[in-house]
């Protein structure tokens, strides 16, 4: 059995399989508390100064959302296209949003709402894998999630990973595809709603001090030593670096402590809700600022076939209240220019109401939400018929959305990546939706 990892220390990838060190990283891991997963194997700061966001934050929203119950109501067609809810305005001018988007509504001048995002794959796996990597799915290329991408093209900040899912990985898709374990995100192992919520792994186990951690990590450097002067390659330098990464997460105060959603004040987790959809979106907040460069997190279950006003009315407003938080506190701490937020979703759903009270899955139009990062403010793009069954006009397609992104944090998504001897662009036939850039 050979297990495949990349390094990233020496300026290029290389290949490491595991023989005679390999007790040595399981050995480390155990004593650490640690598993394969959950540990960083990080690549230097790389980031692009020109860059216009530094983070991101995606809020997934599974299941498919209904565009006509939150972004883009239709306020003069029959009922039965309509839906049940009613509509707020919002602070863009003649721009309506859903009844149960009132706290959005209050800071839409600060958001792009897309409203003629497009793809062809009604099916949830296919539609969530575009929305996660840019690429439709194919069997002959396991793509990597924008998450890893962004690991591999930026690597980490002040001893974080750069790439970190709330509560855990949410798919597959959310992996690191061709690039190898090293990119993948470190999942929180635990909701932050939660009471008594700590992240896994970040704490020396029991019985484990700092001198006892100190004094493992010197044997580790003295065996590493014995064993390198035998066995010299670039592969025992990349392990090396790999657990210097490791160990600098686990003794870096600064790094734990912006997991210890603790730390924010009562008033403010109040106000961003003591809820799923809150607490997620206070840590991811807490997170950028700390150095996290993408954080994906995801809220409720919007698969609504049967009875839409139920569903919609029982989860939208704790999404709504949470959001308009973190734009408003990302705003006040001067980090929404920054830190792009984006709101997306599978597909959307059928333009007409079915005979259960719900909606069916519908990828060829849906809405999703930008913010900061270099978006503009206060605008919607794209539009959709009278009904809500065609992209009326600017629909946004998947590679132009991922292109957009990878641009605003200064990466170029037309650069080749080796999967296996293949190169592979980061997005293939994108193109940058510059009217939608502050």
């Amino acid at each position: 059995m050979s297990t495949r990892f990349i390094s990233f220390c020496g300026g290029k990838d290389h290949i490491w399989t595991p023989n005679r060190r390999e007790f040595l990283f399981v050995g480390l891991l155990g004593s650490l508390g640690l598993t394969a997963g959950d540990i960083f194997k990080l690549q230097a700061d790389t980031a692009n100064p020109k860059a216009k966001a530094k983070s991101v934050i995606n809020i997934f929203l599974p299941g498919g959302i209904a565009a006509q119950e939150s972004f883009d109501p239709k306020l003069l067609v029959p009922i039965e296209y309509r839906g049940p809810l009613g509509t707020v305005k919002s602070k863009i001018e003649g721009v309506h949003f859903s009844e149960q988007l009132k706290h959005t509504a209050e800071i839409a001048d600060k958001i792009c709402v897309i409203r003629a995002m497009t793809h062809g794959e009604a099916d949830h796996g296919r539609g969530t894998h575009n929305m996660f990597t840019g690429w439709r799915p194919s069997p002959a290329v396991q793509y990597p999630s924008m998450g890893s991408i962004v690991s591999h093209e930026l690597g980490p900040r002040n001893n974080l990973p750069p790439y970190v899912c709330i509560p855990n990985q949410p798919n597959e898709y959310a992996g690191t595809g061709f690039l190898g374990s090293a990119y993948g995100p470190f999942s929180l192992g635990a909701d932050p709603a939660n009471g008594g919520f700590k992240v896994r792994d970040l704490n020396l186990p029991g019985g484990v001090d700092d001198a006892r951690f100190a004094e493992r990590r010197e044997m580790r450097a003295a065996v590493d030593s014995h064993f390198s002067s035998l066995e010299k390659s670039d592969a025992l330098d990349g392990m090396d670096c790999f657990y210097e990464r490791a160990y600098a997460l686990m003794s870096s105060s600064d790094a734990r402590a912006a997991f210890e959603l603790k730390k924010e004040p009562d008033k403010l987790r109040d106000d961003y809700g003591r809820n799923a959809a809150g607490q997620r979106m206070l840590l991811a907040r807490r997170l950028v600022e700390a150095g996290v460069r993408f954080v994906s997190l995801t809220y409720g279950g919007w698969d609504h076939h049967d009875n839409i006003r139920a569903g919609i009315s029982n989860q939208l407003p704790e999404f709504d209240r949470a959001y308009a938080a973190l734009i408003r506190d990302l705003d006040t701490r001067g980090l929404l220019d920054s830190t792009l937020v984006l709101v997306t979703t599978e597909f959307g759903r059928t333009p007409k109401i079915n005979k259960t009270g719900g909606r069916d899955h519908y990828p060829k139009v849906f809405s999703i939400v930008m913010a900061g990062g270099g978006i503009k403010k206060g605008c919607v793009h794209g539009s959709t018929d009278t009904t809500g069954t065609e992209p009326d006009e600017n629909p946004l397609t998947v590679p132009d959305y991922a292109a957009t992104v990878y641009s605003l944090l200064g990466i170029d998504f037309e650069k080749a990546l080796l999967a296996g001897t293949r190169p592979v662009k980061i997005i293939k036939d994108g193109e940058v939706a510059n009217a939608i850039l502050a």
